[in-house]
């Protein structure tokens, strides 16, 4: 099979929308996990882990998502997924609604989307040759075996290494960097119109994360693809993003242009955690900590704003009253955040 297979044309013959339509939109995605106790295994209390979000990813971009250990994240990821099923929600790709009933279904939608995680050792079988794990979902299709593994041989090339050298290995035999790369050939051997990449270089040294970025940012460029893209690292964030999506306990407080978000957040907790980056310069360094406490259970969150209990700026309307995400300035750049909401009441409300 050619390399030539794996160039994605401008116009995907899949794109049934235009370029004009979202790839992918999401409203109202809400998991909460349940908490069973006592002897009969009761559920007592549920883990409010993604809480009625929603956004939207256009084609071609990349959507980076931040925010603070289980702030839902990685949850969200596995439900674009449905590796877990959400409790309520719509999930639209390309137009369609993905379910069985009707639309898209999950087996169709998982041909067109793929997954990288963060583990890239746990991610590969261990009694698998590497090639055979990148062939291994083409075959599943119904893709002979001769020419899955042909495909495999061919996307290690692409992701830079040498099936000559690598096809035949054992992930053990592998570095972290050269099994990342493995995981990224195995998303692409379906030929996906999006990846989601779940903290995927977060577990490498920084060397080997440049490597890995830049062949992201080329193989999106030459196939056409779009990216979700879930990290704690603010600085990679901004450098792979076209736009940022900031959760906070389960919920979106901010979304908007990557260069908006780094240098114009609007949200008091979008400029804590930039605030929180470590400074180059020793005389920039803070003494202090950019926000006190640690996040509120997910199990009871407070009303209103979610983080009013470690705002400096809260009010008693931040407790009363939940606030929703608004374009203030027409930038596409939205907040939840009653400080930009002229109707709010809130004291220091920015008026447009």
């Amino acid at each position: 099979m050619a390399m030539t297979s794996f160039v994605v044309d401008e116009q995907d013959s899949r794109d049934r929308g235009g370029p004009a339509q979202p790839l992918l939109t999401v409203n109202a995605l809400r998991k909460h996990f349940p908490i069973r106790g006592g002897l009969l295994g009761r559920v007592s209390a549920h883990v409010r882990a993604v809480d009625g979000v929603s956004f939207t990813v256009a084609k071609g971009e990349t959507l980076g998502i931040v925010g603070e250990s289980g702030c839902g994240k990685s949850t969200v990821a596995r439900l674009l997924m449905r590796l877990i099923v959400p409790d309520a929600g719509e999930q639209i790709f390309d137009g369609e609604a993905v379910g069985e009933h009707g639309g898209i279904s999950v087996k169709q939608m998982r041909r067109q989307v793929q997954m990288v995680f963060q583990d890239s050792a746990s991610s590969l079988n261990p009694r698998m040759p590497v090639q055979n794990s990148i062939a291994f979902g083409p075959m599943a299709f119904g893709l002979p075996k001769q020419e899955a593994i042909a495909m495999a041989r061919e996307l290690l090339t692409k992701v830079g290494l040498n099936p000559a050298l690598f096809g035949a290995r054992y992930p053990h035999e592998l570095s972290g960097g050269q099994k990342q790369r493995v995981n990224i050939a195995r998303a692409l051997a379906l030929q996906p119109r999006m990846i989601i990449l779940d903290e995927a270089v977060s577990a490498l040294d920084k060397s080997v994360e440049a490597q890995v970025l830049n062949l992201l940012q080329a193989l999106k460029r030459d196939l056409n693809l779009t990216y979700v893209f879930i990290s704690h690292d603010l600085g990679v964030v901004r450098w792979i993003s076209d736009r940022v999506m900031v959760m906070y306990l389960g919920e979106v407080v901010e979304i908007g242009p990557a260069d908006e978000i780094y240098n114009n957040a609007k949200h008091p907790y979008t400029q804590a955690l930039l605030a929180s980056r470590p400074a180059l310069d020793p005389d920039m360094r803070r003494e202090e900590a950019p926000v006190s406490g640690d996040p509120p259970n997910p199990i009871n969150p407070p009303a209103g704003c979610r983080f009013h209990t470690r705002c400096p700026a809260a009010e008693p309307v931040c407790a009363a009253k939940a606030p929703a995400l608004r374009d203030g300035s027409d930038t596409g750049h939205f907040a939840a955040c009653h400080l930009h909401d002229p109707s709010s009441g809130h004291s220091q409300s920015v008026r447009h």
